[in-house]
């Protein structure tokens, strides 16, 4: 079936299998494989991706329950190579280690951040709550959140 979808600002229309995930679509068709596949069942939030402003497991949705749909990556928070200021804050605050996970962290804390420019911990914690890190501990990526929140209380943008 053929469905339209924009992702990164860009509008696609592709040809799609019924049981194709939008995972495989990013990662496959789009090349954008900042998306990582990790266990496949919409547990460890690896996958993340913000699908009409919510943070989605791109392997748990069919490419065809995205047609209409805006999808943002990773790979859209920085078009121009610059990074964006939750990315920025990852590095600054080392919350960043192996790596697997960061993508569909940092996608997670975008689609928060969207909704609530001023998190306390608590709403942080919930917001992270579906993306696995076996590096960190999740210290300083709650840090690394907390700043990014603040920046952008300062007049940076989401």
């Amino acid at each position: 079936m053929i469905i339209a979808l924009t992702v990164n600002g860009r509008e696609h229309r592709l040809d799609v299998e019924p049981h194709e995930r939008l995972l495989d679509l990013l990662r496959t068709r789009l090349r954008l494989t900042g998306a990582k596949e990790g266990c496949g069942e919409g547990e460890c939030g690896a996958c993340t991706v913000i699908m009409d402003g919510n943070a989605v497991n791109s392997c748990m949705v069919l490419a065809y329950q995205a047609r209409g749909s805006h999808i943002l990556t990773i790979e859209g928070l920085a078009p121009l190579g610059e990074m964006d200021i939750i990315q920025q804050a990852f590095v600054d605050h080392g919350a960043v280690q192996c790596g697997y996970c960061t993508p569909g962290m940092i996608m997670s804390t975008k689609a928060l951040l969207l909704k609530n420019p001023r998190p306390t911990e608590a709403e942080i914690r919930a917001a992270i709550a579906g993306n696995i890190c076996r590096c960190t501990g999740y210290i300083n990526i709650v840090k690394a959140i907390a700043a990014a929140a603040e920046k952008l209380g300062e007049g940076g943008s989401v």
